[in-house]
């Protein structure tokens, strides 16, 4: 009996996605990397450059594969750009500080930063950073 209880005890603790269509960015100065699910894309993870034409290829690339909210990591201001045409064409973003998502060991590249912050995003395990209204 008491195997059961620890079964169904851990069938609870599972996470449970709350933002499906969430995708998430590691931000730099040079290029941004974009993580969407990965049922989305054969190729999930996409590199962006940091031209204004770029962004907007970013934004159309999430607008096709049906993305709502986005988490960007960053701990500079190279986000600025990316967040308010994020905003602008409708997405839900967040800003979200990078150093407190890089606490986990182990992540040493781009690439494994934006699915990392793109799996933590999509559980609901992140929060904003405070940003004041204009």
């Amino acid at each position: 009996m008491a195997r059961q209880s620890s079964r169904s005890t851990l069938q609870q603790d599972k996470l449970q996605v709350v933002h499906p269509n969430a995708a998430a960015i590691d931000i730099g100065s040079r290029f941004h990397v974009v993580a969407i699910p990965p049922d989305r894309n054969q190729q999930p993870v996409r590199r962006f450059d940091t031209f204004t034409g770029d962004l907007r290829r970013l934004a159309d690339w999430l607008a096709e594969k049906n993305i709502v909210t986005i988490a960007m990591g960053s701990t500079g201001v190279y986000w600025i750009p990316v967040y308010k045409l994020l905003e602008e064409r409708g997405f839900d973003v967040i800003l979200v500080n990078a150093r407190e998502a890089k606490n986990v060991p182990g992540r040493k590249t781009d690439i494994n930063d934006a699915q990392w912050l793109q799996r933590l995003h999509s559980y609901g395990l992140l929060r904003g950073s405070f940003r004041p209204t204009q």
